[in-house]
């Protein structure tokens, strides 16, 4: 029976998801969120397997403090899941500042906070998993979420480095890049007018705002599935480094790669080119030369 400890544990998410699917598996679970009362009832159900606790992920002491209080309850936390975040959408050049910097506290920083507090326990015990949750816009920047974008691409980076660091340790780490899912994270944008402060973005945005709330409740993710499918991938012999859920992602990741590899082999000898030659010809280094 392993724990899990879930950030992001709103109703209709994917940090429930999550949950009901490691129940199912007969596991327990801390299933954290910002109003732990939502889940008062959903929590009733399950008894003793279940511990929900309220937290901040942008406070620091509360990760501690929730971290630690899973550990007494369960004795070890085996699988974390980074899943609270939220995307704002914005230009790169208008987005206030102090929004660009929630943004990367709430995605990025904070997702660092709780994988540092967790990390001892799995240490002593040689084992884990880390599943941080980043975005098909992790891997291809989404127009309109250029910030959001960024925050999702550290945490590839970050996550990418993690799991050489912590391999040898027994420990494995896992990004996942959801496309579009039908969650309440689309919810919001019917009620978050535009307030780009530059007049050349406003139309790209309003249709940005458009899609969004047009797609809400239609989009082709099954959150459910998708939590389901990065359990089986968990539980390959040789488990994926990152798994893109849903097809339309899928593809949009897909075809962004090869348009990637496309573009940085056209420019194959300009890149080479910036290397010293492999066999220096004494009369064209000229100058460079060391002086007697």
């Amino acid at each position: 029976m392993r724990t899990w400890f879930i950030t992001g544990g709103t109703p209709g998410g994917f940090g429930m998801a999550y949950a009901d699917a490691a129940l199912e598996y007969g596991d327990r679970v801390v299933l954290t969120a910002r109003r732990p009362e939502e889940l008062a009832d959903w929590a009733r159900t399950h008894g003793d397997r279940v511990l929900v606790l309220p937290l901040d992920v942008t406070d620091p002491e509360q990760v501690q403090q929730a971290v630690r209080a899973a550990e007494e309850r369960f004795g070890g936390i085996d699988v974390l899941v980074n899943n609270a975040g939220r995307g704002w959408y914005g230009s790169i050049e208008g987005m206030a500042d102090a929004d660009v910097r929630r943004m990367f506290e709430l995605n990025f920083f904070a997702v660092l906070s709780v994988v540092r507090a967790v990390l001892p326990g799995m240490r002593a015990r040689g084992s884990g998993w880390i599943v941080n949750m980043s975005s098909v816009a992790g891997l291809r920047g989404i127009v309109g979420f250029g910030y959001y974008s960024a925050t999702k691409y550290a945490i590839e980076a970050v996550t990418e480095v993690l799991r050489a660091e912590v391999a040898p340790l027994g420990i494995s780490v896992l990004a996942v890049e959801p496309g579009a899912f039908r969650t309440r994270a689309y919810a919001g944008f019917a009620d978050e007018p535009v307030a780009e402060p530059v007049a050349a973005y406003r139309p790209m945005l309003e249709e940005v705002r458009a899609a969004m709330i047009e797609q809400d409740g239609r989009q082709p993710g099954d959150p459910e599935r998708g939590a389901r499918a990065v359990i089986a991938a968990m539980a390959q012999d040789t488990p994926p480094h990152r798994l893109v859920l849903g097809g339309s992602g899928f593809d949009a990741v897909i075809a962004t790669l090869e348009a990637t590899l496309d573009d940085l082999r056209a420019s194959e000898p300009l890149s080479r080119g910036a290397d010293f030659p492999a066999e220096p010809d004494d009369v064209g280094r000229g100058d460079l030369a060391p002086q007697e």
